[in-house]
């Protein structure tokens, strides 16, 4: 009954045709065995023991066998159809293959431009209980990096650009450079994409935060406002998104 009345309400709406008819089909799940073999270069997916290709044409291959191992239970995870958006570890992997491993070097420089601007800097000047919000989750961080590293970052209130000492750039991009495997990268990237912070990032990759505290730590704006304002459910559904996302991205990191 209920698609009946949407698709009459859709015969009085242009705009729901046209999105009707650009919606583009999932494709059928066409195998019945996924499994994990060692390749040349680690651990490759295979589908009915056929190997697995990214969308460049490359073998879906991985450093170890539980990052394999990651992505092959997306594959075995899907039922009639397959969904990419259930799969964001093998999205992650694929684009590893494709576009980090080829020339890593730009990636590592856009975490280091990343935490130029990090959200961790940039603080509100007001209400105060977000203040103190954000000093609870975020100083702990800046406190580290300081303590553990000799990096002192500035912050500032607003949202007015400010420079970070030369030193604790470097401080950082040296950190970075520890995870320089192509994979790890891509996590750390999609870690720094998620929170808005490449220093969360790293601090997972450190193994300071875990993947559940750096996402909590991110959202502390986001989760003040629900709680003062109620929820916006589209809001939630972005961070619910996020986190499907987050946490591929922690397993396969961890995994390698």
């Amino acid at each position: 009954m209920r698609d009946i009345l949407e698709e009459l309400g859709e015969g009085n709406d242009p705009v729901r045709q046209v999105q009707k008819g650009m919606r583009t089909p999932l494709p059928r799940r066409f195998y019945k065995s996924v499994g994990v073999e060692p390749s040349q270069n680690g651990f490759a997916v295979l589908l009915d023991g056929k190997n697995v290709r990214t969308p460049a044409r490359k073998l879906l291959e991985l450093p170890t066998q539980a990052a394999a191992q990651v992505v092959a239970d997306e594959f075995d995870a899907q039922a009639d159809e397959i969904n990419p958006a259930t799969m964001p570890a093998t999205k992650l992997a694929n684009t590893v293959i494709d576009g980090i491993m080829p020339d890593p070097q730009p990636i590592l420089e856009d975490l280091v431009r990343f935490a130029a601007s990090d959200l961790l800097c940039y603080r509100a000047q007001s209400p105060r209980e977000l203040v103190e919000l954000q000093a609870a989750q975020w100083d702990r961080v800046i406190d580290w990096y300081r303590d553990a590293h000799g990096a002192n970052f500035i912050l500032a209130e607003g949202v007015m650009h400010v420079a970070q000492p030369r030193e604790a750039m470097a401080v950082f991009a040296s950190l970075a450079s520890r995870h320089g495997n192509p994979f790890k990268l891509g996590c750390l990237h999609m870690f720094a994409t998620l929170t808005g912070s490449a220093m969360l990032a790293l601090a997972i990759a450190e193994g300071f935060l875990s993947v559940e505290e750096a996402f909590a730590a991110s959202n502390v704006d986001e989760d003040w406002n629900t709680q003062h304002w109620g929820e916006d459910p589209e809001a939630a559904q972005r961070q619910a998104n996020r986190w499907r996302e987050m946490e591929a991205a922690g397993r396969l990191f961890n995994a390698l």
